[in-house]
């Protein structure tokens, strides 16, 4: 039986470097020569700076991937993929992995986790580049309480914004939406836009 497949496209007019169709051909003829049985295709016509949510094939694909309806995904480039960021970006391709789906890169051989022992080195690459951010991240945080002792000020309890903070960029990750990190965080609506609006400003 034949290993199933399927293609995620993403063109944005406002960027003009690749044409729908001309990803599609590439991308179909390299399926069939890789013998995939071919069973979606998902299109964007978002920014890969949008993040699932805003994306509505990009949230197809994983739902339909979370149902098990393919095997692979393939899709023209990494960048094609998301522009999230590399925290995002891994997070989504560790999410495929976690529900057992490959993906390749058309354009990068190398993202390729049909063969077993580039995809344990690719994915423990991966969680490295992942734990290495989320460590940068806190001396980050750490250098910013350091200069405000410099500066005189009160270092005290976490303001409200700062006990939510970690969660907010979680779910910001997950892709949910704002009523439903509302939801989940037990903040207004408006508390959480302005959280959020305040972590994308940074």
């Amino acid at each position: 039986m034949s290993e199933r497949a399927a293609l995620y496209l993403r063109v944005s007019t406002s960027e003009g470097e690749q044409t729908e169709e001309n990803q599609r051909r590439e991308l179909r003829k390299f399926a069939q020569e890789e013998g995939y049985e071919l069973v979606g295709e998902y299109v964007d016509h978002e920014s890969g700076r949008k993040g699932r949510n805003e994306r509505e094939a990009f949230d197809q694909m994983f739902e339909a991937a979370e149902n098990r309806e393919f095997d692979t995904l393939v899709f023209w480039s990494l960048d094609r993929f998301s522009r999230e960021g590399i925290r995002k970006t891994i997070a989504y391709l560790q999410q495929l992995n976690s529900l057992s789906v490959g993906f390749r890169s058309y354009t990068e051989p190398y993202l390729n986790t049909d063969d077993e022992l580039v995809s344990h080195i690719l994915l423990a690459v991966m969680s490295y580049f992942a734990e290495y951010e989320a460590k940068k991240i806190s001396r980050r945080t750490k250098a910013g309480i350091e200069r405000a002792r410099e500066e005189g000020k009160q270092i005290g309890r976490p303001s409200k914004f700062d006990q939510h903070r970690g969660q907010i960029e979680e779910l910001l990750e997950e892709g949910a939406s704002k009523a439903e990190m509302s939801r989940r965080t037990d903040l207004a609506w408006s508390t959480v836009d302005r959280y959020v609006e305040r972590i994308e400003s940074e």
